[in-house]
């Protein structure tokens, strides 16, 4: 069994937002895998399905950024989902546009997504893959950066980078997540 979780902020004004990064990946996951996210529970969107012969959740919280542990762990418990079966795909200011970083643990880094979910697990010790967004430019606050949308060339680099997300996941099917590092860490 494995839950891929892509955090983000639901409403049409966040779509396409730097900060919804992880939910551009489950909907890309969801096409690719054939798992339509047509569930509306546990404060979230999600879809079940079997891909190389495994149980597969996506899951895109509905919470709003700050509260996504709730939505994680309501499912998580529900469908007994272990720590080391789940991902979670967020934004991140301190990689590059472009750029992924693939870990095991850790701490939040100043995200309340991230904040959220090691507070309802109760552990720093989940898979994740951060998705580099950059820092904003001089003078601009960090919400309104994150809560802005990528440029147009930035936004072809996102294209690849989705890409580049959602092929990790699913050699996390079938692999284990320290291999998924040490391949897609480069």
């Amino acid at each position: 069994m494995k839950l891929i979780v892509g955090l983000g902020n639901p409403g049409k004004q966040y779509e396409k937002t730097r900060h919804n990064i992880g939910f551009e990946v489950i909907d890309s996951l969801s096409n690719k895998f054939n798992i339509p996210l047509d569930q509306a529970k546990f404060q979230g969107v999600y879809g079940v399905g079997h891909v190389q012969g495994e149980k597969v959740y996506l899951l895109k919280p509905l919470t709003y950024m700050n509260l996504s542990g709730e939505s994680i762990i309501a499912l998580m418990d529900y469908f007994q989902i272990e720590d080391d079966e789940l991902v979670v795909i967020y934004d991140d200011l301190d990689l590059p546009v472009g750029k992924i970083r693939l870990r095991q643990k850790g701490s939040a880094g100043g995200h309340n997504g991230i904040k959220s979910t090691i507070a309802h697990l109760g552990t720093q010790e989940f898979n994740r893959i951060r998705v580099g967004i950059d820092r904003p430019p001089a003078g601009m606050k960090v919400p309104d950066y994150v809560l802005g949308r990528f440029t147009q060339e930035e936004q072809e680099q996102m294209g690849e980078v989705i890409q580049r997300c959602a092929a990790a996941c699913e050699a996390w099917l079938s692999k284990p997540f320290l291999q998924i590092m040490n391949e897609y860490n480069q």
